[in-house]
């Protein structure tokens, strides 16, 4: 095993998932059900709790709220927030709530892990235009940091990536990243229709991110970003986080090694400075993957049918990569860019020291 990654723990330096959960897949689904109405302990068992800090995670960035379904967002999203202010009390021992980058460096110093709220849905901003910068002001109060314009589908305030009339931002998309700018809340443009990236990177005052993508130019699927995109936001000094999902490959059936072809473009692309991980998934692997395969068609189905599924998403792929999954899943990736000749400093970066650097220039210090 290579110097960086030969700890059990954590290395020398943060690791931050700047789209990630926190939670069990093994975990009975009508547990995972129950997260509407019930305790912390249903969300956070203690396996997933354990091996979230074993991984060396310092910080992940969770979505809460409203993100997609018949639920009311705005009122959902705060219940959720109430929920996560509970789970982060009842654990303070290994969780810390992050509100400013110096959070990710002392849950790092202190051996925690840090929750990033995040949104990856913005409706609940509403659409009454007078009224949205009140509510993101809330939301930043409440402890939100980053928020996601558009989930797959096109919503008021822009196209996801699956509308197919690529309209980019609407009035009140552009009020709403306005509000994210006075509120200083990362603008998330993962998801988003082409137009609407581009549009929310050059009216945003501060930079923006796109925390879990692909690139386009290796797999080219709506839920990646083109050169174009990825290269605009780390010109305005964004973060471009890349995710551990089928997405990566035409096949869907992402390996390791595609994580870091996608890695290696973006570099390419946005320069050390600019990309990170961020994996769309939790620390903690499937553990009967045959099972979870007889339910992956259901789940899939049901996404189709709800207009939230994207193109690339079908029952015989998986929604991680395979062998870049478990506790191990951030020391395998040093290992696998150290053998593409990255050095300490610039692995460093990759794994948590870019999104730090961006929340420096993003958050309220």
């Amino acid at each position: 095993m290579s110097n960086i990654a030969k700890t059990a723990h954590r290395p020398g330096f943060p690791i931050v998932n700047a789209l990630g959960a926190l939670d069990n897949p093994n975990a009975a689904p009508e547990a995972a059900a129950q997260l509407q109405q019930t305790s912390a302990e249903l969300v956070i068992d203690a396996r997933a709790l354990a091996e979230a800090k074993a991984s060396g995670l310092t910080a992940v960035n969770i979505t809460l709220g409203y993100t997609l379904g018949d639920l009311p967002p705005y009122g959902h999203t705060l219940r959720e927030l109430d929920v996560w202010d509970a789970i982060i009390a009842a654990r303070s021992e290994s969780l810390l709530k992050v509100l400013r980058a110096d959070d990710i460096r002392r849950a790092h110093a202190e051996g925690r892990v840090g929750v990033v709220y995040g949104f990856q849905n913005a409706v609940a901003v509403g659409e009454n235009l007078a009224r949205i910068g009140e509510r993101v002001e809330l939301f930043a109060r409440r402890g939100v940091r980053v928020v996601q314009l558009t989930y797959n589908q096109a919503n008021h305030l822009g196209d996801g990536s699956m509308a197919p009339e690529n309209r980019g931002l609407t009035e009140l998309g552009r009020e709403t990243v306005a509000a994210l700018n006075e509120q200083r809340l990362m603008v998330d443009l993962s998801h988003s229709g082409e137009r609407t990236c581009l549009e929310a990177a050059r009216v945003s005052r501060q930079p923006v991110s796109i925390n879990h993508t692909g690139c386009r130019a290796l797999a080219d699927l709506p839920r990646n970003k083109t050169d174009e995109e990825l290269r605009l936001v780390a010109e305005r000094g964004g973060f471009v986080g890349i995710y551990f999902m089928p997405f990566l490959t035409l096949s869907g059936h992402a390996s390791a090694a595609d994580v870091v072809e996608h890695i290696v473009h973006a570099v390419d692309v946005c320069g050390e400075d600019a990309v990170g991980i961020g994996t769309d998934g939790p620390v903690t692997a499937v553990d009967d993957l045959d099972a979870y395969r007889a339910r992956l068609a259901d789940h899939v189905a049901e996404r189709a049918r709800a207009g939230v599924g994207a193109a690339g998403e079908r029952s015989d792929t998986l929604p991680f990569v395979e062998d870049l999954c478990g506790v191990d899943q951030f020391r395998t990736l040093i290992r696998l860019l150290e053998g593409r000749g990255y050095g300490e400093e610039r692995i460093a970066k990759i794994m948590g020291g870019n999104f730090l650097a961006y929340a420096d220039r993003v958050w309220p210090s």
